[in-house]
């Protein structure tokens, strides 16, 4: 491996990122979640149930995309699907019980994981907040600067 010393912030970034989310998942595995799973689970706790399509929207992704990872969840049991009452086409997801545990789990694995560098946690998560907002407001669309600054998507 190259003399990490000479990288760029950027390859340190994207790999201490990769190494990390790598570990995470591993943990996370083990209680049938992966990490788009944790992204949805996590949204459902804030903000409720709601359709299919409306969690993919929230979460910027493709509903067919949303739709395996609700089947992964559901599997598990960390969430339910029921056809809605007002749109028979769709399903609302809402969280069990199972899926509040597991998102509890989910962020005491990712301090485990962060615990195992000699680092504070709390700092770097300062750091790197400080680097998405700054660089979400000089280049980053009208979309993902909502998504950054907590805006209400829709």
């Amino acid at each position: 491996m190259p003399d990490m010393d000479r990288w760029p912030t950027g390859r340190l970034l994207s790999t201490a990122a990769r190494l990390v989310e790598h570990s995470w998942n591993e943990k996370l595995s083990a209680i049938g979640l992966t990490h788009a799973g944790v992204i949805a689970i996590e949204v459902l706790a804030a903000q409720g149930p709601m359709t299919q399509a409306q969690l993919a929207q929230f979460v910027r992704v493709q509903a067919q995309t949303m739709g395996k990872t609700l089947t992964r969840l559901e599997s598990h049991g960390h969430i339910a699907r029921v056809r809605s009452t007002s749109d028979r086409r769709s399903q609302v997801v809402s969280l069990t019980d199972s899926g509040r545990e597991a998102a509890a789990a989910a962020v005491e694995m990712e301090r485990a994981v962060l615990a195992a560098a000699t680092i504070d946690p709390d700092i770097l998560r300062q750091e790197l907040q400080a680097v998405v907002r700054e660089l979400a407001r000089q280049f980053a669309s009208p979309a993902t600067r909502s998504l950054v600054d907590g805006a209400p998507l829709g």
